[in-house]
């Protein structure tokens, strides 16, 4: 791997285990075993670190959703992979990056911004209307408003008004809420996919 992915490497599990404003040009030098010196011949500053590692990760992300999307049985597996994959991601990222990048890298801000409101929202829009294709999702459901309050949700679990972080963790919000959602817009033949996915027994 060439030295530049793996600052990259280094330094993005340096943000996400630590926050972003918490971690420093030496910091990330020492991860890495090597100066300073050496650190700025190939990244100007942090922010430059910052803006590419996020490029980076908002790429794989991109590609896993698009996977995802692409092996799922169903729009109901699909969610219930996305669940097992915020999981998995949300339990090692700190509570503050987000607060961390609107506040101090606003470039990089922007870049998660259109990650989340062209990228993430197109998945929901499809998603829906696979489920709605499928008979798993209501046919009366007003796809665009309901997509948008379920982007809303991204917020909302990073809220520490609302979830405050030590309370309530990340992956546990993130999962409440994808599981509300989904009752909430499923039809009787969808509920009965999803309480097998949760293993859950009711009475007719």
């Amino acid at each position: 791997m060439e030295i530049k992915d793996r600052i990259l490497n280094r330094a993005q599990q340096l943000f996400m285990r630590n926050g972003i404003k918490s971690v420093s040009m030496d910091d990330i030098a020492a991860e890495m075993a090597m100066s300073k010196k050496t650190l700025y011949k190939w990244f100007e500053n942090k922010d430059q670190i910052v803006e590419a590692s996020m490029s980076r990760h908002l790429q794989g992300t991109q590609c896993d959703c698009t996977a995802m999307m692409e092996t799922a049985t169903s729009a109901i597996d699909e969610l219930f992979q996305m669940m097992e994959w915020t999981r998995q991601h949300f339990s090692t990222v700190h509570p503050s990056i987000f607060y961390d990048l609107k506040k101090f890298h606003p470039s990089t801000w922007q870049l998660w911004l259109a990650h989340k409101n062209q990228f993430i929202l197109s998945q929901i829009i499809q998603n829906l209307r696979r489920g709605i294709d499928e008979g798993f999702f209501r046919a009366d459901l007003d796809v665009d408003v309901i997509a948008r309050m379920r982007l809303a949700q991204i917020d909302i679990m990073f809220n520490s008004d609302v979830y405050p972080h030590l309370l309530y963790p990340s992956e546990r919000v993130s999962q409440a809420l994808l599981e509300h959602f989904m009752l909430g817009v499923a039809t009787l033949k969808g509920h009965k996919l999803i309480n097998q996915y949760r293993h859950v027994t009711e009475e007719e």
